[in-house]
């Protein structure tokens, strides 16, 4: 039995062509299918739709009324059907991305430089934060995936580690002194250190480690942002706690110095994460693809 869209698509193709072998044949059914069709819907309507007559059929004064709603709410379906396809193609829609300055300036940007030469109908949404502010963004919906310092504990979210990450401590020129030696913990935490902010994941990460070793940490300062700390470290302000994957122009040039320590701080990673519960939209899904697929040192984790 035809469902009710059914009887009503087939009723507007009658409606537009006068005829019902003409709507059999545009709609690769048979008349007597059609006239099954029309004959069920009047029965269910309790209402005769259309008028018999050798050359064909005409529309009834119901008819026409009915076909007036009918014909504007399957050219609307027709209508939704396309933006979806388009959506699945990517040729609209929206990726909203959530990513703290540091990542976004040192990672994500060949990542959205590739994405937007595929696929340049997709409009980006880009929203900053911590990582904890971003991980809120994402569960209330306001982003479709993160980009974020790892480890985070949250079996919630889907985690992609995507690139490797090491901290490590450096200074300028006023304490170089103390690239003579490898120094201890004990002996690094008596130095003034320059540190991000304690909400920050990345120091939350360091003063943990530290913690377990025994050390506990009272930075000089606390910065907001990773470039910050570097900048303070070259006017000699203090020795800061950085990413070397982020500050290798600073080391490259001679502008900074990494501290040699008696033990290294195990390194970490920034990856991918959305939520477990909620599926990835078409854009989403072939950005991670992108990522997983370009990022140095992993293979894809994620069948997407």
């Amino acid at each position: 039995m035809a469902s009710k869209l059914d009887l009503y698509k087939i009723f507007c193709r009658v409606g537009k062509t006068n005829s019902f072998s003409k709507a059999a044949e545009s709609l690769y059914m048979t008349q007597p299918a059609v006239s099954q069709a029309i004959m069920q819907l009047e029965r269910d309507l309790d209402t005769r739709l259309f008028k018999r007559t050798p050359k064909g059929v005409t529309l009834t004064h119901e008819g026409e009324l009915l076909f007036e709603y009918a014909n504007s709410a399957i050219n609307l379906i027709d209508v939704g059907e396309e933006k979806i396809l388009e959506f699945k193609n990517l040729t609209t829609g929206e990726l909203k991305i959530g990513v703290g300055d540091t990542i976004s300036q040192h990672f994500l940007l060949p990542y959205l430089e590739d994405f937007h030469h595929k696929y340049p109908k997709i409009k980006f949404n880009i929203v900053n934060g911590t990582t904890l502010e971003l991980c809120s963004a994402l569960k209330s919906g306001e982003v479709d995936i993160i980009l974020c310092n790892f480890p985070l504990n949250d079996p919630t979210l889907e985690q992609i580690p995507c690139m490797d990450t090491h901290d490590i401590f450096v200074c300028g020129e006023k304490f170089k002194y103390v690239l003579s030696k490898s120094l201890s913990f004990d002996e690094l935490v008596k130095l003034p250190l320059i540190f991000l902010e304690p909400k920050s994941n990345s120091r939350r990460y360091v003063e943990n480690y530290l913690k377990s070793k025994g050390i506990t940490i009272a930075p000089e300062m606390e910065l907001g942002s990773h470039n910050l700390l570097l900048e303070f470290a070259k006017i000699n302000l203090g020795i800061a706690c950085v990413t070397r994957e982020f500050s290798r122009n600073y080391l490259n040039n001679g502008l900074l110095y990494e501290v040699n320590l008696e033990e290294e701080i195990p390194n970490r990673s920034i990856g991918i994460c959305f939520l477990k519960s909620v599926p990835l939209s078409p854009a989403s899904t072939r950005f991670v693809k992108i990522i997983q697929g370009k990022s140095v040192g992993y293979s894809p984790l994620l069948s997407l």
